[in-house]
């Protein structure tokens, strides 16, 4: 490379030194994107509405009387599609969050980042509902730009009141919305509709999350996307030329130049981009996407939208700006599933067989029996030998259940330490129990044991554990 070539290239690739939202000073600048429009914003609204209808009625919705997902740290208790799990059901947990992530990490080596603009919740919200509001109340882009350079009228008071309000008022939905989430619908409707003392946690927690999902709406906005999400930084390692993106067709694109009416661009030497800008001034994070593959680019397909209306108002092809790979672009190769894409859904496969076989044998309930520590056998009156055990039952269906403990493998007896078991839907039951073994069911110092749990007829699990007796005498 010749010294010429060197800060050419360097003065091509300094956007990436910064991003579109901080100055050279470290200070905010305001994105103003023009109001998007286009086939694949239209698409983006159906699917988009879609998801947000399923957001807002999910703690609402029902299977088999539990919620379809609610997400309970405080009480630890899980509901994913009517199912119940409880902390014993840590290795599901940890399962599915690898297979989580080997999806995600599949996906973006597929796709890129296009979760981000179609179905990631700050993206929706923001774009489908907070701008639209925006755009409704203060108009266009260059219209925002007026109003907020402009004197404080009450003209620009109402209209930053009204959006405001609008603003708050959807977070409040979004907060509590959220709050249904993690306690369930059913006491979301007990702090909304009982005295504001019975539940001021719950009424704390709807304040704080309503505030801060209006703070991230009404002011951090694209902020999330660009330094708050990991998200975009991770794709960064993941993607490869193979990958799926919003591209630029630098190859068709090139030389940029403006358009003049009956002018053979080609003959003149210039690409078929017009330099409008129109992809620039429509991105939400601020990026010019002919700059290449940036972290900032959320995939929202606004720039092949608006770049599609200026090639239709020139007379020039589509696509300039399209779903693309670079190595697609630069060498005219289709796309394929890569050796790399091949090895993610292997693992992946794999993965989910492992869940699906663990959900398949997995029992209603889960039991721990324990021998009381601290103590030690006692003799019965009648010469057989007890031991006293703590137990935990966690009921993990919707339904109630009666329980009863039956020895399995040996003669003897298990009596309960107070009333009969009425294992309720979806509990923990706690309590202690008595097993009593003859002598000569016993081994020696200390014999394995197994409990049976019942319902009713029917045997839910097997639990063992260790029953200690009086040490054989030596001859």
């Amino acid at each position: 490379m010749t010294n010429n070539e060197q800060p050419k290239e360097n003065a091509q690739e300094a956007f990436r030194d910064s991003i579109a939202t901080v100055d050279k000073q470290g200070k905010r600048i305001w994105i103003y994107p023009k109001k998007p429009a286009g086939r694949h914003y239209n698409w983006r609204k159906l699917f988009g509405y879609g998801l947000l209808v399923m957001l807002l009625a999910g703690p609402f919705m029902r299977i088999g009387g539990e919620p379809l997902l609610m997400i309970n740290v405080i009480e630890r208790r899980f509901v994913f599609f009517g199912q119940t799990f409880w902390p014993q059901d840590i290795h599901l947990f940890v399962l599915g969050f690898i297979t989580f992530i080997i999806f995600v990490a599949l996906f973006t080596v597929a796709f890129g980042r296009l979760f981000c603009g179609w179905a990631c919740p700050q993206t929706v919200f923001m774009e489908l509902v907070y701008r639209r509001i925006e755009y409704w109340i203060e108009g266009d882009w260059k219209d925002q730009m007026a109003l907020n350079k402009g004197p404080w009228t009450w003209t620009r008071l109402g209209k930053k009141a009204l959006k405001h309000a609008l603003f708050f008022a959807i977070a409040f939905v979004i907060g509590n919305t959220f709050l249904a989430y993690l306690v369930g619908s059913d006491q979301l409707i007990h702090i909304i509709t009982e005295p504001m003392g019975q539940h001021v946690g719950g009424f704390l927690a709807m304040i704080g999350f309503s505030l801060a999902f209006y703070g991230v709406f009404a002011f951090l906005r694209e902020q999330v996307c660009t330094t708050v999400c990991p998200y975009g930084r991770l794709q960064g390692v993941l993607l490869d030329r193979s990958s799926m993106v919003i591209a630029y067709d630098h190859v068709r694109g090139e030389q940029r130049a403006k358009f003049r009416k009956g002018e053979e661009r080609s003959t003149a030497g210039k690409g078929d981009c017009i330099d409008c800008k129109a992809c620039v001034n429509v991105c939400p994070t601020g990026i010019d996407i002919r700059n290449g593959t940036q972290l900032e680019c959320v995939n929202c397909t606004a720039c092949i939208d608006a770049c599609d209306h200026m090639m239709d108002s020139v007379g020039l092809p589509r696509g300039l700006v399209r779903y693309a790979s670079e190595s697609g672009i630069a060498e005219k190769k289709p796309f394929r599933f890569t050796t790399r894409m091949k090895a993610y859904s292997a693992v992946l496969t794999l993965l989910i067989g492992v869940i699906v076989a663990l959900l398949v044998t997995r029992t209603d309930v889960e039991t721990t029996v324990l021998r009381n520590p601290g103590t030690l056998f006692q003799k019965q009156d009648d010469g057989r030998i007890s031991n006293l055990y703590q137990f935990k039952v966690v009921n993990k269906t919707s339904r109630d259940m009666p329980i009863h403990f039956v020895l399995l493998d040996a003669k003897g007896e298990v009596k309960l330490v107070g009333k009969e078991l009425d294992l309720q839907k979806a509990q923990l039951m706690e309590g202690e129990m008595f097993i009593i073994l003859d002598p000569g069911q016993m081994s020696g110092y200390n014999t394995e044991v197994t409990v049976g749990v019942f319902t009713g007829e029917k045997l839910l699990e097997k639990v063992r554990t260790s029953f200690i007796g009086p040490m054989a005498k030596r001859s």
